[in-house]
């Protein structure tokens, strides 16, 4: 059985510099959960999926999943569709990290079956607070599935 301490946490984010202010705020954070990134939504099913630089790989499976909205190839809500129909992957919590505010992608990834938005906070003490929240969160508050597929 996983604990709660060693559950990864995979993050879907393009962006160097923001990967590497995420890092830095998890580590402020004091949040000791592996680490994983992935730059588009390809590689994030490729991951979760066992696929492409992936296969043969036993990749961890997630806690939960912080994912940026816009990004190439295959942008989060697509990522996100194929995640939340996908029987084996749906019960992995996802958390929208983005910069986006457009209620249009608010209620878009509701529907899709997100369990948070968050905006991107500007200053990185904010991004300390909101990753230490989501920590405390995720990984101490909430009961998680054990990482099974539920029964059909």
């Amino acid at each position: 059985m996983t604990t709660r301490g060693t559950l990864p946490i995979l993050i879907a984010d393009d962006d160097p510099d923001d990967r590497e202010l995420a890092v830095e705020a998890l580590t402020e954070s004091r949040l000791l959960n592996p680490v994983h990134f992935v730059h588009d939504g390809v590689e994030l099913l490729e991951f979760l999926q066992h696929r492409g630089a992936y296969a043969g790989n036993d990749s961890p499976r997630p806690g939960v999943i912080l994912v940026d909205l816009n990004m190439p190839r295959m942008d989060g809500r697509e990522a996100i569709a194929v995640i939340k129909a996908d029987p084996a992957l749906r019960q992995i919590p996802i958390v929208v990290l983005t910069t986006s505010k457009a209620e249009e992608d608010i209620y878009r990834t509701y529907d899709l079956g997100v369990s948070s938005y968050v905006v991107k906070p500007v200053t990185f003490q904010a991004l300390v607070a909101v990753m230490t929240d989501l920590g405390r969160y995720w990984f101490e508050v909430v009961e998680l599935p054990d990482g099974s597929p539920a029964a059909a």
